[in-house]
């Protein structure tokens, strides 16, 4: 059949390095520091931490579990699984990740000026690097050629990694990328962890634990980010998953994937928090803590040009893996549902995503309801579906069948999967439903909910 002749994972290795790869990115390195800035830090952290645990890794199971068994992107997978109106979902999606990728590789791109204004301030040459930063309102017509600039360097190499596959582009690209990354944030915890009063921003950070803090909006804010930080949302996870083998073990795989991408997440509040609370800064700076809070910091210590631009090549090799996932949900979607080769889909996705990129270039005006409504909004909608169609439109023997692949221990016993079915049958979507409502009421309606606890 045709679809058992899909391109699969050459190794474990290359399978669990492409996994972080698409799940670390700037859910990570961006949104969660400030995240944990906005919810007061170490209790946001201990939820989060659980929630991973509880709700990310079965989620994750469930997404790869509908692409393996479709080995479909999601136009073809959730019509496969047999949900209602699938195909018509599967399309409104793809043209939410369409929209969705474009604004990411804006932000990437401001991730890569940024790392390149470090790069030419080590050699004594000076460039704005927040120029490149769309303005709040209005238009700054030197901002939207330097993001154009940026966005379309971004989307080049992305689609040169992509031409050629996946086992000789995106797991050869992710096996250096990953291991370069979590090496480049041990070397700037060094750094940051020797910064005087560096040892406040560490209590803050994982130490100063009060149960009292852990108010509702603090745990739907750690779960709706354990969920953003995996990549969950009925479209990365889903065509990777389809590029399974059919006796990849789906638990340890996920395990090690969370484990991976929450690594990344700690790792990079230990690069940040110190640096910040030495400095004097405040953590609860929102999105601004990265592009504007950060850049002060190394504008400060010795050496901060280095630093500084080593902490933004990591963070723009952690994105760029995960844009190099959003473009093959594309591909893939292209190239299943048309006769179109891999090669003119490549070409074609990524013109049409730089196209979609163009409007949240303007101001911050259009790219903050541009992120809510494709971001936030797509994804949540889809990790519910995904799971609902996993849970309920799949038969169970199958999904069984999947949970249990590959993970017969030494005496051929089975490691049991009847209660993690029910899980994802009944506790994934009622958490996914709650995080869906508590950011629509508190970012599109604009209600507040209880308090955080900063």
């Amino acid at each position: 059949m045709e679809r058992d002749r899909r391109e699969t994972f050459g190794s474990r290795f290359g399978l669990v390095a492409t996994m972080i790869g698409v799940a670390v990115g700037l859910g990570n390195v961006w949104r969660f520091p400030y995240m944990v800035g906005e919810f007061g830090g170490a209790p946001f952290v201990a939820f989060y931490v659980l929630a991973v645990v509880l709700i990310g890794v079965p989620a994750l199971m469930a997404e790869w579990t509908l692409g393996r068994h479709t080995r479909r992107g999601p136009v073809g997978a959730f019509e496969t699984a047999g949900l209602p109106f699938g195909r018509a979902l599967g399309w409104i999606f793809f043209v939410g990740v369409t929209a969705a990728t474009g604004y990411y590789s804006n932000a990437l791109g401001w991730v890569l000026y940024h790392a390149l204004a470090g790069l030419l301030a080590g050699i004594g040459v000076e460039i704005d690097a927040a120029a490149i930063l769309p303005p709040d309102e209005g238009f700054s017509l030197r901002s939207f050629l330097l993001q154009c600039a940026c966005t379309g360097v971004v989307l080049l190499t992305c689609a040169a990694v992509l031409r050629r596959g996946l086992r000789g582009g995106i797991e050869k690209a992710s096996r250096l990328i990953v291991p370069a990354l979590l090496a480049g944030l041990v070397i700037l915890i060094a750094r940051s962890l020797t910064l005087p009063g560096a040892g406040e921003g560490l209590r803050w950070y994982l130490g100063a634990f009060d149960p009292g803090a852990l108010t509702p909006p603090v745990m739907l804010g750690a779960l709706g980010q354990a969920i953003f930080s995996l990549s969950l949302g009925g479209t990365f996870m889903v065509v990777y998953g389809s590029y399974l083998n059919r006796n990849d073990p789906l638990r340890g795989n996920a395990v090690f994937t969370a484990g991976g991408d929450l690594c990344a997440g700690l790792l990079a509040g230990l690069v940040i928090f110190p640096a910040v609370f030495a400095f004097g800064l405040e953590p609860a700076s929102g999105p601004g803590l990265l592009f504007v809070t950060l850049p002060e910091v190394f504008g400060q210590i010795p050496a901060g040009a280095v630093f500084g631009t080593l902490f933004f090549l990591a963070l723009f090799g952690g994105a760029y893996l995960s844009d190099v996932a959003a473009l093959e949900v594309l591909v893939a979607g292209v190239t299943d549902n048309t006769g179109i080769p891999r090669s003119r889909a490549v070409t074609l996705t990524t013109v049409v995503v730089f196209a979609f990129a163009l409007p949240p270039m303007i101001n911050m005006n259009v790219f903050t309801p541009w992120d809510l409504t494709f971001g936030s909004g797509f994804q949540t909608l889809g990790a519910l579906l995904s799971v609902v169609a996993v849970g309920w439109a799949l038969d169970r023997s199958e999904v069984l069948r999947q949970l249990a692949a590959g993970e017969d221990g030494p005496r051929g016993r089975r490691v049991p999967t009847l209660w993690l079915y029910y899980w994802l049958r009944f506790v994934i979507p009622a958490a996914i439903l709650a995080v869906g409502a508590w950011w629509l009421l508190r970012d599109v309606l604009g209600v507040t909910i209880g308090a955080s606890s900063t």
